[in-house]
């Protein structure tokens, strides 16, 4: 979703029409808008009959994986977009003038001067689906098992949560808050991690200067 959504955003930005590029964007926003339980259930009656004829079951951790590609990569795609939109114009036009292809525009002067919008529609995106519940726990196959293979089913740590927190007691209900932390670090790590990334140098500039 994350490399589909910076590509699509530079389409949006130095390749499409300008209608083109207005009727991606509200189709990329309709998509961002449609709750999850749809994407769910799409992928329960389209996506893993597709999938069980390739491989049994259908229902499995390659599923919930496309799933949540497709719901983050409007996310993805419409930030992406609004960051690569905020690249003063004259510093695209300059690099024109150098004699830069649309491309290397696009690659060695947009991306790196917008990379903390980026960053941040990764991070956002990621963020979304290490939280999704519904839609994972439709296609994922609710099975308590550690996967072999893209096509074994799976429970996630927040399907697990929405299942058995209604009845938990003791040491169970505590194992149960211990996979919410544990989901809470990862989250935290993936912020960290966004964040130093964005504070680098950007040495592209840096060689340009």
């Amino acid at each position: 979703a994350g490399s589909v959504g910076i590509l699509s955003a530079i389409f949006q930005e130095f390749y499409a029409p300008r209608r083109t590029a207005a009727a991606y964007r509200h189709l990329l926003s309709l998509l961002a808008g449609i709750p999850s339980v749809v994407f769910g259930f799409w992928g329960l009656v389209v996506l893993a009959p597709i999938i069980g004829r390739i491989h049994p079951p259908g229902p499995s951790l390659l599923a919930a994986v496309l799933v949540l590609a497709l719901m983050v990569l409007p996310t993805v795609a419409l930030l992406a977009e609004t960051s690569l939109g905020a690249v003063p114009r004259e510093q695209l036009l300059g690099a024109s003038a150098l004699g830069l292809s649309r491309w290397s525009v696009a690659t060695h002067v947009a991306l790196p001067a917008a990379r903390r919008g980026i960053v941040a529609a990764l991070v956002l995106g990621a963020g979304r689906a290490v939280g999704e519940t519904m839609a994972v726990l439709m296609v994922s196959g609710n099975v308590v098992q550690w996967p072999s293979s893209v096509f074994d089913p799976v429970r996630t740590l927040t399907a697990n949560i929405a299942l058995e927190m209604s009845y938990a007691l003791g040491t169970h209900r505590s194992a149960l808050f211990v996979s919410g932390l544990a989901l809470t670090v990862m989250v935290m790590i993936l912020v960290g991690g966004a964040e130093v990334v964005a504070r680098a140098p950007n040495h592209a500039v840096e060689r340009g200067a």
